[in-house]
């Protein structure tokens, strides 16, 4: 890896928190950081963050402006100025003349990855949730932009061609992952649950309804939501690892509708996905109010025979920094829940992994977080798409991420890949897209090997 000095009158965590996401992990370049202007002299290539390209050195350093908020420690109510660099949305923008870049890279950096306006009052929605319509991304209509990796990208080819440098270039890579919220939509759900659903569909005059159950109790047609053999096949086709991250809720309320994971239908998909691919655990709704996060997870790993240190929240339940600290508490290092619930895109502008910064306690913590963009039900439930659309959103906005060599993390349910007639044609559409992406992510990595 080459090293490049990087300049600033001062440090702090939030300075090293953002050189070793973008420097580091982004750029896979070493750096040293200098308090001292005459380090800089003589070198061939240097960042200076807040202080003027001298006379001589236009040529060779990088100037990024300084904007003030990583100095600052404690959270303020900000108000990013938004601009332009080489056709991509920029925040914190300036109009320094002295400065390579138009922006203070380094805070709409750390601005987006600490998710700094999370921290800021605001009316949950229904869920609990911090609303996608507060974020600046949102309002800018970024939101289905990885604004952050574009930056990243740009970066890269502004200092390869001002240093002479070579940096490894990163390749697209997808990362396919599941929730199970309901295994089975019929099966195994008990006796008072089943009459339950009989009134309802009975109520409704759900003709259909009560035709398929009664085919699939009779075992004269398979259930709807079981599409994990054909899961387990696409995957072997494809040659890709999925990730599931599966509901272990020991009471069925209104928003945990899975059977109970002692139910030896569940534990058999249990231990078939846990010898598949990766396993997670899915927090119950209401698994914030005591330890029950915690007999969660010690329940899918001792039915797994394995142990695990993933999670998704159910409904992308997040509420910063109270989830992801408990999260910490259970033993939990990696997390799939960044994004949002209601609305496509990408929550802190980027489609790659980072490590949470706790803003309260101004530090780095141990949790990598995940980000996903892409979610079955809201753009069916939420965004009210059609099959063709909700693939071309996803499509759309895979293809920003192969071109500044991120990573896709999309999130699907048994039941949308299932033969239900509500998600008709979304099977078929998802094969097709898994198949071109594990061929695109392919062709990357093997260019970027060669």
């Amino acid at each position: 890896m080459e090293t490049v000095v990087v300049y600033s009158a001062k440090s702090s965590n939030r300075l090293k928190y953002t050189l070793d996401w973008l420097l580091k992990e982004r750029l896979q370049l070493n750096y040293t950081l200098t308090h001292n202007e005459s380090d800089i002299e003589g070198e061939p290539f240097f960042i200076a963050y807040g202080l003027p390209l001298l006379k001589g050195k236009t040529s060779k350093g990088c100037r990024i402006p300084d904007a003030g908020l990583l100095w600052e420690t404690e959270v303020k109510q900000q108000e990013p100025t938004t601009g332009k660099w080489k056709d991509i949305p920029t925040l914190f923008a300036t109009d320094d003349s002295g400065a390579s870049l138009p922006f203070d890279l380094f805070s709409a950096v750390f601005y987006l990855l600490s998710r700094y306006e999370e921290y800021y009052p605001y009316k949950a929605d229904k869920h609990g949730r911090y609303p996608a319509t507060n974020s600046i991304l949102h309002k800018q209509g970024w939101l289905q932009r990885p604004v952050m990796d574009e930056w990243v990208c740009q970066l890269r080819k502004h200092i390869q061609t001002t240093s002479g440098m070579h940096l490894q270039p990163t390749h697209f890579l997808f990362q396919p992952t599941y929730d199970i919220d309901m295994a089975y939509s019929h099966l195994h759900k008990g006796v008072g649950r089943i009459i339950g659903a009989y009134m309802r569909a009975l109520l409704k005059g759900d003709v259909k309804q009560i035709s398929e159950r009664t085919q699939v109790l009779k075992n004269k047609q398979k259930d709807p939501f079981d599409s994990f053999r054909w899961l387990r096949q696409l995957h072997k086709e494809y040659d890709c690892r999925p990730v599931y991250f599966v509901l272990s809720a020991f009471k069925t309320t209104l928003y945990d509708k899975n059977i109970h994971p002692q139910h030896p239908a569940m534990m058999r998909v249990i231990k078939n996905l846990a010898k598949e691919g990766t396993i997670g655990v899915h927090p119950s709704y209401y698994s914030d109010k005591d330890d029950t996060l915690g007999k969660e997870k010690k329940m899918l790993e001792h039915i797994s025979s394995r142990s695990t240190h993933l999670s998704r929240q159910h409904y992308i339940k997040v509420k910063t920094p109270e989830t992801q600290r408990r999260l910490l508490e259970n033993g939990i290092t990696e997390d799939y829940s960044m994004g949002y619930g209601a609305y496509l895109g990408f929550r802190a502008g980027t489609g790659n992994s980072f490590m949470w910064y706790d803003l309260e306690k101004e530090e780095v913590t141990k949790l990598r977080i995940h980000p996903f963009c892409f979610m079955d039900t809201t753009a069916h439930f939420e965004g009210k798409l059609s099959v063709a659309d909700a693939f071309a959103k996803l499509d759309e906005m895979s293809k920003r991420l192969e071109q500044t060599g991120s990573t896709l993390i999309t999130i699907f349910h048994n039941f949308s890949l299932g033969t239900s007639n509500e998600w008709r044609g979304w099977r078929q559409a998802y094969e097709h897209f898994l198949a071109e992406k594990t061929q695109v992510a392919q062709k990357q990595h093997h260019a970027v090997v060669e």
